[in-house]
């Protein structure tokens, strides 16, 4: 079974959720990024590199978050590349209830 990580963290806590979220990880979990998180992809890839965390199954934003970015932001992440899926609401909710997930855990330090 797999965990579904939501990660809900500002760029000041942006490394210690990802330290925190590394405690418990175990490959083939997914990661769903909340709130402005989508902004600091390129920064949870690199604290992704230097922690223990491998075999991220997917990596996935809601797509209410993502546009609240601005246009200039959006185009400069090209998040549909580094993402998985950019989730509505209805489908994030699937998600959370997929039976490969035997829990999901939120962290928003």
């Amino acid at each position: 079974m797999a965990t579904l990580y939501q990660l809900h963290s500002t760029m000041d806590t942006l490394r210690r959720s990802t330290e925190e979220m590394s405690r418990t990880w175990r490959s083939g979990d997914s990661i769903l990024l909340l709130g402005a998180t989508p902004a600091f992809i390129d920064w949870l890839n690199a604290y992704l590199n230097d922690s223990d965390i491998d075999g991220i199954a997917g990596i996935y934003a809601l797509a209410d978050d993502v546009a609240q970015l601005t246009a200039n932001t959006t185009g400069k992440l090209n998040l549909e590349t580094k993402l998985t899926g950019i989730l509505t609401d209805e489908a994030w909710v699937k998600l959370t209830q997929d039976s490969s997930f035997d829990k999901v855990v939120t962290i928003a330090l």
